[in-house]
């Protein structure tokens, strides 16, 4: 008996995991425009659920079914985001103000691969560049990386952006063009 409940609760823990792992994926599916992929993913999402509480709900008797629900549940938000993470979908913008003025640092950005705009600006102690780059997901970090290595007293600030239209740098994303 024993051993068909263990059985029970590790079915029950990996289902859920599954499920919640689904529903975060669709969820940030949904939220950066995919509507369709979420779809599909959603159509995956909800038998893994209906089965998975149709097991806890046939064997509310034995606690230990809940919980592995429930830990299966919190266990699969995280694989959920960091499969998500893995997947690294959509832009990034990443705003940065330069130590001092450097006019070099945007054509080395540029140089490899990534959208910059760059502008005079003046902050507490003297000029500054400002720049404002963009690049995919999966390049964030690599990016971040790049301009500490540049100037390593940069400012930076990175935000998702939500619409993206026109631009030198769309349509070089859309010909396949990575940064180095």
């Amino acid at each position: 008996m024993f051993e068909n409940g263990l059985v029970m609760v590790v079915i029950i823990f990996i289902i859920n995991v599954i499920y919640v792992s689904f529903f975060t994926i669709r969820m940030i599916l949904t939220l950066k425009g995919y509507r369709y992929v979420a779809a599909v993913v959603s159509m995956f999402e909800i038998i893994i659920y209906v089965v998975g509480l149709g097991l806890v709900l046939d064997n509310l008797n034995q606690i230990q079914n809940l919980i592995a629900y429930a830990v299966g549940y919190g266990s699969g938000v995280i694989v959920g985001t960091k499969i998500e993470e893995k997947l690294a979908l959509g832009y990034i913008t990443v705003n940065v103000i330069t130590k001092e003025y450097d006019r070099d640092l945007p054509k080395q950005l540029r140089d490899r691969g990534y959208g910059v705009t760059s502008w005079a600006a003046q902050g507490l102690e003297g000029d500054r560049m400002a720049l404002q780059v963009l690049t995919a997901r999966k390049y964030e970090l690599k990016l971040y990386q790049l301009i500490k290595e540049l100037d390593p007293k940069a400012f930076i600030i990175a935000y998702e952006p939500k619409t993206i239209y026109g631009g030198f740098w769309v349509k070089s994303v859309k010909r396949g063009r990575q940064p180095k």
